[in-house]
């Protein structure tokens, strides 16, 4: 298998690239001894918005295709360093669980979970046979396929008792993060932070959350398009 690398030095920090036909851009992660944490958590970022500028596609009507390194095909490194810094912006809300939404937000969820070692809950969209408690339920818009659907958590995986944390790829019309809110507000359960890989700065996300006195995180933010090229702040 041909492999091109290219390496990269950011403030006592490396990283490599590796190109084949089927993994474009996969990174290998190797801290040089002596770098602090602090230095770390900024260059886990600044390789996150390589990717998008690098893989990420402008697809038209500000949708953005990360498919081949967040949400279709996982770059598993990236991932895990994704989870890593997650939890370490987050961990002081002492959360006990983390709440996501299938199909995307699941493996940033578990990524930020196997950090805090805390369990992972994903809303399903489909009531599966072998779910025969009762569950909370909320209505949503997919913001990728449109049209209606429900969300389904088991009332066995939340309770007043939780701290919970939403983890999803994005944010952006916050549709799917609205949704997670109700069902924990459902449950009974605190809602102690979000967190979002990516943050659509021009749907205006923020903004519709309103007031929340909780801490929303993103990693990355897209301030817009130009033509094909992607606007990274």
């Amino acid at each position: 298998m041909s492999k091109v690398k290219k390496d990269c030095i950011l403030t006592r920090f490396r990283y490599h690239f590796y190109s084949n036909p089927y993994l474009s851009g996969v990174i290998k992660f190797s801290f040089i001894p002596g770098t602090n944490t602090r230095n770390k958590r900024y260059h886990v970022v600044q390789i996150l918005k390589e990717c998008i500028r690098r893989n990420g596609k402008h697809i038209g009507s500000g949708m953005l295709k990360v498919d081949s390194f967040l949400n279709h095909q996982i770059d598993s490194v990236l991932m895990q360093k994704i989870g890593e810094e997650f939890a370490k912006l987050l961990e002081h809300t002492q959360p006990t669980k983390i709440l996501t939404a299938e199909t995307s937000g699941i493996p940033p969820a578990l990524a930020t979970g196997m950090c805090l070692k805390i369990p992972v809950v994903y809303a399903r969209k489909h009531k599966p046979l072998t779910l025969n408690e009762k569950t909370f339920s909320e209505a949503t818009v997919s913001p990728t396929h449109g049209g209606n659907t429900d969300l389904i958590v088991s009332t066995d995986c939340l309770n007043s008792k939780d701290r919970v944390l939403i983890i999803d790829d994005f944010l952006a019309s916050t549709k799917t993060t609205k949704t997670l809110m109700r069902l924990v507000e459902q449950s009974g359960a605190t809602l102690v932070g979000i967190g979002a890989v990516i943050e659509k700065i021009y749907s205006g996300g923020r903004e519709a959350l309103g007031t929340v006195d909780i801490p929303v995180v993103c990693l990355a933010s897209i301030k817009d398009f130009d033509g094909e090229k992607i606007i990274v702040e």
